[in-house]
């Protein structure tokens, strides 16, 4: 199993299903040093999947006061793949330290 810290879209049920097939299992987390600004999304199926053209990006500060709200998601090798193939290519794939002290993947500029 992973974590994965969702700050945005990948929270929504719909989302979830539409990209999974299942509601995830999560709980609420915050990312330190981090913050978030807009991004236009010009790819149809994600735009068709969140309902938006404009998504959220994480941007690293370094700066602890910094920080994201959001939910951390339990997911499988298979979900992971899926969440890397919704998320488009402006987006990357890392390891971080949530201010709770667990490890997930987050998507960051």
């Amino acid at each position: 199993m992973h974590y994965l810290f969702s700050y945005g879209t990948l929270q929504l049920e719909s989302v979830q299903l539409e990209i999974f097939g299942v509601k995830l299992a999560g709980e609420k987390d915050t990312l330190c040093a981090y913050i978030v600004e807009d991004m236009r999304i010009l790819d149809a199926k994600v735009i068709a999947a969140s309902g938006e053209d404009i998504h959220p990006i994480l941007k690293y500060t370094g700066q602890e006061q910094d920080r994201v709200s959001g939910m951390v998601l339990e997911i499988n090798d298979q979900q992971l793949a899926q969440a890397d193939s919704y998320e488009v290519e402006d987006y990357k794939r890392k390891k971080a330290r949530l201010c709770s002290g667990k490890e997930a993947w987050i998507y960051t500029a």
